[in-house]
């Protein structure tokens, strides 16, 4: 069966940047490139902009914005391959069995620094998503790293909710504490989504979202993009396909099948679990899904559907 997939986060960029690997094929190494991805049905790829610590604070928005650069040098590289994503006209052409789409974003607003302008200067560049924190505090919230904390986001962190509602921007809270996200969920208008979490019930993980999140996820028409991390999927710290599987099933009997979306996390992750090691395999996930009771449509809904859904009613 031919799948069309959205996945909802993966950082290959930094490598592509780097000059440690092309992204062309297999051949360069890691999990996600442009020919497994192409050959497995990716039709829009969430390219992200992760600012590794080294550059947080005072360099951050230096390297944010070489990664958005380079980001724009892989695209223009690839035309014939893949092109990107700016607007909800340009998801008309989703799926596409000829090129896939890029969709910018930026993990961590260490990139804007204290200066809300530069939220403006990043969507003038491109980027359609931003990742309020990573695990850490920053100026607009605290992450889940910072556990004993408890603090909502900051007014900066309330201005960049509401501007990025605005300007048409895609708020992702996987890297946010729990009580920024309640704080996010009174603000935006718009759906939020996490595109790289998993279900706390399954496994207490800070970066897991519990039923009560998710519920609210649900009712923000939002979706969970589910993470292959196997620190994520089981507690043991090693997982397979079926962990994945998992997760999703209980996401969906908890939300409901419209909140399930898939976020790799590939080339972000140190381990990968057995049976879903690269992008490549990841039509082998969605066959097992039809084989544990999901239907032809809803696993539509969850491979990009919903992601496309949630897109068309935030992008301008």
């Amino acid at each position: 069966m031919k799948y069309y997939i959205i996945d909802g986060h993966c950082d290959s960029l930094s490598y592509y940047v780097n000059g440690e690997r092309t992204l062309q094929d297999p051949l360069d190494g890691g999990h996600w490139d442009i020919r497994r991805a192409r050959a497995t049905g990716i039709t829009l790829q969430f390219l992200a902009a992760y600012i590794e610590a080294e550059y947080k604070p005072m360099m951050a928005t230096h390297r944010g914005l070489q990664l958005i650069e380079g980001a724009h040098r892989l695209i223009e590289s690839h035309r014939e391959q893949l092109f990107l994503i700016q607007s909800k006209n340009d998801l008309n052409n989703i799926p596409d069995p000829k090129r896939t789409g890029i969709l910018l974003s930026v993990e961590g607003g260490e990139i804007l620094g204290q200066n809300l302008f530069m939220l403006d200067i990043i969507y003038r560049l491109g980027v359609r998503a931003l990742g309020l924190t990573w695990n850490q505090r920053n100026e607009l919230g605290d992450g889940v790293g910072e556990l004993n904390t408890r603090s909502r986001l900051t007014s900066l962190g309330e201005k960049v909710v509401l501007r990025m509602n605005e300007l048409g921007m895609l708020i992702d809270v996987s890297h946010l504490n729990e009580e920024g996200f309640w704080h996010v969920t009174e603000l935006s208008k718009d759906p939020i989504v996490a595109t790289h979490s998993c279900s706390k019930a399954l496994c207490n993980h800070p970066r897991n979202l519990t039923d009560q999140q998710l519920l609210a996820l649900a009712k923000h028409n939002g979706v969970v993009g589910v993470n292959f991390n196997p620190g994520f999927l089981n507690e043991n710290g090693a997982a397979t396909r079926a962990d994945v599987v998992r997760h999703i099933c209980h996401i969906a009997e908890v939300a409901g099948v419209d909140a399930v979306g898939l976020g790799s996390d590939f080339d972000g992750i140190p381990e990968v679990p057995k049976g879903l090691e690269h992008v490549g395999e990841y039509c082998d996930l969605l066959d097992d899904l039809i084989k544990v009771g999901f239907s032809t449509k809803d696993v539509e809904k969850i491979s990009y559907r919903n992601f496309k859904r949630v897109l068309l009613e935030v992008l301008k």
